[in-house]
């Protein structure tokens, strides 16, 4: 039989190292054992495995350094620690900075065999999200041609583990996130992993349609139904059949029309407008919206039933300013991909650019960052992006008449905001006796943009 992955198991207990070694071996697993935190950052500089197993307090290297040191030499390889009850916040602790799960000694096997089960789907999960390409490629018109799921932070890595989670299962999923941060590719993701990939992937924006209009558009009509009904129409639910039916901006829903839609997630049952059979809807249903649903609610705006049937799986897609680390890998990406469609393939963007897209808030998200490297490629006529070439919104400059306005700030927003950058990373530096990777952490980016801020604002 062949094996299903390498575990790594390190704690110096050799009776907990043999009946783990048993456990998991006889789970399928090949099995390597050591006894302290040395060799684990040692046998993982030497060898691939799929999960690390960790004891938190061992000699030579505790379990907490060498979770750290393994954490640097390989970001997706999942630890899952091991730890006394008196050590629990220091697992939690490492958790958030990136280790898998904790268990608590003692523990029971089947446990840990769950755990490990969990952490390798959950990585080959991620992976088939994060590398989604031809599939999604339609998206276009939703996030600006961005085709697939692009970005490291680790508030996107939680949305494709989510992903991970909620896509072979059949339940309801609603996203929730500002305009522009991606929840049509979020949905067309949920899709594509799910075991309805093969069938339809219907969207339907529910702004977009006038609501007189939006019932027919969801459900279809029958001929005479209406002035203008002049022949029978099949709705989105009955095209979307065995598939996927993605409800954008659900809280654009008028009442009315909520109450046949809660119908249909209830009884999967409906019926064609001025029609009298009732239709059978076999679909999984995703939603989104960029709207606070239960201020709507309070508000008498939208329905509680309906948000309780439509809120089974919640996934929230993080603002772009939320994931600093993730703006010059779309930037860049956005740069190729319109570059190539241009036949402008040696073209790059200046430090001072890359430097705007960092300081800026993106209030649009990533469509805002799509639509900006757009016209910045379209304005330059040369092999560099230059700050001038950028949409005049990004560069904090006075537009227009300013007769009447408050001359308070003499400096340009990217100044202000470059100057507290500079003022925060000196400080963190001298608070951390110049250790980057405090620093970094104190600052929650990455060491890699902390360097690189570090050169640009020349600091020692």
């Amino acid at each position: 039989m062949a094996s299903r992955g390498s575990i790594l198991v390190a704690d110096d207990e050799e009776s907990l190292r043999l009946v783990l070694e048993a456990a998991l071996t006889k789970a399928g697993f090949t099995v390597v054992t050591v006894s302290n935190g040395v060799d684990a950052v040692k046998n993982v500089q030497e060898k691939e495995y799929e999960v690390v197993l960790l004891d938190i307090r061992m000699p030579k290297l505790d379990g907490l350094e060498a979770f750290y040191q393994i954490h640097n030499l390989e970001p997706d390889l999942s630890v899952i620690l091991m730890t006394a009850f008196g050590s629990v916040e220091i697992a939690v602790e490492a958790m958030k900075r990136g280790a898998f799960e904790y268990i608590t000694k003692p523990f029971n096997l089947d446990e840990v065999k769950i755990l490990v089960d969990r952490a390798i789907y959950m990585k080959s999960m991620a992976q088939r999200v994060e590398n989604l390409t031809q599939e999604v490629q339609t998206l276009s018109q939703e996030v600006n041609g961005c085709s697939r799921l692009i970005g490291s932070s680790p508030k996107i890595q939680e949305v494709y583990k989510n992903i991970g989670r909620v896509a072979p299962t059949k339940a309801t999923v609603l996203l929730t996130g500002e305009t522009g941060t991606g929840k049509g590719l979020v949905a067309r993701s949920i899709h594509y992993n799910s075991e309805r990939r093969e069938k339809p992937f219907i969207q339907v924006n529910c702004g977009a349609i006038p609501g007189g209009l939006l019932e027919s558009e969801l459900f279809g009509h029958e001929k005479g139904a209406f002035t203008g009904a002049i022949s029978r129409k099949l709705g989105k639910f009955e095209m979307a059949e065995g598939g996927t039916i993605f409800l954008d901006e659900i809280g654009e829903m008028g009442l009315d029309l909520q109450v046949k839609l809660l119908r249909v997630l209830q009884e999967r049952q409906f019926e064609r407008v001025g029609g009298s059979q009732t239709l059978n809807a076999n679909i999984r249903v995703l939603a989104a919206t960029n709207r606070d649903l239960t201020k709507e609610i309070a508000e008498d705006n939208f329905r509680a039933d309906l948000y309780y049937r439509l809120d089974v799986v919640s996934i929230h897609i993080p603002p772009l300013r939320e994931r600093g680390e993730d703006i010059r890998l779309l930037a860049e990406y956005f740069l190729r991909r319109y570059s190539l469609e241009s036949g402008r393939t040696k073209i790059a963007f200046s430090p001072e650019v890359l430097q705007i897209f960092m300081n800026y808030a993106w209030p649009g998200n990533v469509r805002e960052l799509g639509n900006a490297v757009e016209h910045a490629l379209i304005m330059s006529n040369s092999t560099v992006i230059l700050p001038e070439h950028l949409p005049i919104t990004l560069l904090g400059e006075e537009v227009g008449d300013t007769e009447g306005q408050d001359h308070h700030f003499t400096q340009p927003l990217r100044e202000i905001l470059a100057a507290t950058e500079k003022a925060a990373i000196a400080e963190a530096l001298e608070r951390t006796g110049g250790n980057r990777a405090q620093a970094a952490q104190l600052l929650q980016i990455s060491r890699r943009a902390l360097i690189y801020k570090i050169q640009q604002h020349q600091l020692n």
